[in-house]
């Protein structure tokens, strides 16, 4: 074990569009976040993660970058946002910022001029290609490449300026960034460097793992019935991403202290991940995979999976064990790209909301690793009552439900119930701050409409309970901040075939801790030695569990000395 500070700490992701708006114009903004930093303080987490705020077109809510280096008008000012920093170092709290570098926005002005001619200099610092062989330039099939965008339809637009196609992963306002060519990564390096000198703590990577490709850029493979092929063999994971990380570490992070840098990466494996995180290797400190928020989807996108807790619990589990002797786990439920866990993986009806949100929080932070804390998951809040796709704002959600309909021949409905379920307006709709109408998110009109429940689920109703989801979490993180055992200690499944119940011991020296779930809405008996002769330290029910039978949603952490 390291010494590493981040091992210990929890880190809360704001999306500020949705976290608090000061001035009603229905967006949030920095001065909002500053309004509510007494909150973030008081829940005890240790680093504030924010979702984009670069002047953008907004795009991608913010993921399609035009200028690093400054902050996008409808959230402030450079100098709201020192206010902010220094606000939050005065509390204690670490800010990271999330840094989108695969792509930027086709109005940032490397792209203005790279489009702009053939002979630019900055030609190269894209991806551009002509037609295929034998095609006419702008016409159907004529892409460079098969490849589908994540977010629907083919990863080429043509440009009839010159004549040629770009790439982009995501959306056609979002073109790839060529980081084959070094002054590109010298540009991003520098763009760093000015962030870091500002006072910021490290970043949060965007898609990092597809900043290498394949530069002969094949065909992918086409499934049956799809309209595009998938390119990730020639992306993710490229064959100098590696080379780049650790070019990034020496130029940008190499001598300063108390960074963190956590690198977003689709796809990626454990052994991979051993490689990224390997403190020898200087490349990230962690990174968010992503096979545990996938358990639940199976061939078909379009037909709903329910959740098969042994599956959950191997996924986890190989991480935790891979990682066991060397790199580190990043722990979440939640992002900006994920539906509200209490209403996927829990039940977010009246009974057991708070229970199962306290279960859930429960269980992942109490793995090895760093808990990630997405706004309003504090509080359980729960996914939007979506009705048709008029209600949707997601360009993901808006782009995939075209392309199913017109290129795949699904039903509206049939596509509806899986965007009502896990699209990801779910989790940006406003922070339910109080009862108050919007719920005290805006005086204005939101940009997403607050979810009808915020009367119920607020955090300032939640602030004013001892036993609300909200007060439990911060038991959690002082837990973490604590105890040893749960920053360091060692991790054993148990139960691995049992469809109900996740748990699994935390041990160090001679301390031994045991978490139990219960993923149902049963009583289940649990059937764990480790139970007796040990002290129960942390229970989301009142009562606690009699002869080992956990109540439906009940999470208990029992300590002993073994």
């Amino acid at each position: 074990m390291t010494d590493s500070w981040w091992k210990k700490a929890v880190v809360y992701q704001i999306y500020p569009r949705s976290f608090a708006d000061s001035d009603g114009d229905g967006m949030g903004d920095l001065r909002g976040i500053i309004d509510h930093l007494d909150h973030l303080a008081e829940l005890g987490v240790d680093v504030l993660w924010l979702s984009p705020i670069y002047p953008s077109p907004q795009d991608d809510n913010g993921y399609d970058i035009s200028d690093y280096q400054d902050i996008e008008p409808l959230f402030g000012t450079l100098e709201t946002f020192d206010e902010l920093l220094t606000g939050a170092h005065a509390r204690g709290m670490k800010l990271i910022m999330d840094l989108v570098v695969n792509h930027s926005s086709d109005e940032h002005q490397w792209f203005l001029d790279s489009r702009s001619s053939k002979d630019h200099p900055k030609r190269d610092w894209y991806w551009w290609r002509p037609a295929r062989d034998g095609m006419e330039p702008g016409t159907p099939g004529a892409e460079p490449t098969n490849w589908g965008s994540v977010f629907g339809g083919p990863a080429w637009e043509y440009d009839d300026k010159t004549g040629e196609y770009y790439l982009h992963l995501f959306s056609r306002k979002q073109p790839d960034l060529n980081w084959e060519n070094p002054e590109v990564r010298q540009a991003i390096y520098a763009m760093m460097r000015w962030w870091l000198d500002r006072g910021v703590d490290g970043f949060r990577m965007d898609v990092i793992n597809m900043i290498s490709k394949d530069v002969s850029l094949p065909d992918g493979r086409l499934s049956t019935g799809a309209a595009y092929a998938d390119g990730s063999a020639s992306f993710v994971g490229g064959p100098r991403l590696h080379e780049f990380l650790q070019e990034m570490h020496r130029e940008v992070f190499r001598g300063r202290d108390e960074l963190l840098t956590v690198g977003e990466m689709p796809g990626v494996t454990v052994d991979e991940a051993r490689l990224h995180t390997d403190p020898d290797r200087g490349e990230v400190d962690m990174v968010f995979q992503f096979d545990h928020v996938w358990v639940d989807r199976g061939p078909d996108p379009w037909l709903l999976q329910p959740l098969q807790l042994t599956q959950l619990k191997a996924i986890l589990g190989r991480w935790q064990a891979g990682l066991a002797d060397l790199g580190w786990n990043s722990l979440y439920w939640n992002n900006h790209d994920q539906p509200r866990v209490v209403s996927r993986y829990g039940d977010d009806g009246p009974e057991h909301r708070v229970t199962s949100a306290k279960m859930l929080g429960t269980v992942l932070h109490l793995h090895r690793g760093t808990p990630y804390v997405y706004q309003g998951e504090e509080l359980g809040m729960t996914n939007y009552p979506f009705g048709g796709i008029e209600d949707f704002r997601d360009i993901e959600a808006l782009g995939q439900y075209r392309q199913a309909l017109d290129l795949e021949g699904r039903t509206p409905e049939e596509v509806l119930t899986v965007l009502r379920a896990r699209g990801r307006d779910n989790a940006r709709t406003p922070m339910q701050w109080d009862d108050s109408p919007n719920a005290g998110f805006s005086t204005g009109t939101p940009w997403l409409p607050a979810n009808p429940n915020y009367p119920e689920i607020n955090a300032a109703a939640q602030r004013a309970d001892p036993d609300s989801v909200f007060h439990y979490y911060r038991r959690l993180i002082e837990l973490r901040h604590t105890e040893p055992a749960v920053a360091e200690g060692d991790f054993t499944m148990l139960l691995p075939h049992d469809e109900r119940l996740y748990a699994f011991t935390r041990r160090l020296g001679g301390t031994e801790l045991l978490v139990i779930g219960n993923f149902s809405g049963d009583a289940v008996r649990a059937e764990v030695p480790e139970m007796e002769n040990a002290e129960l330290i942390l229970n989301n029910l009142a009562e606690a569990p009699v002869d080992r039978t956990l109540a439906p949603w009940q999470a208990v952490v029992y300590k002993r000395t073994v």
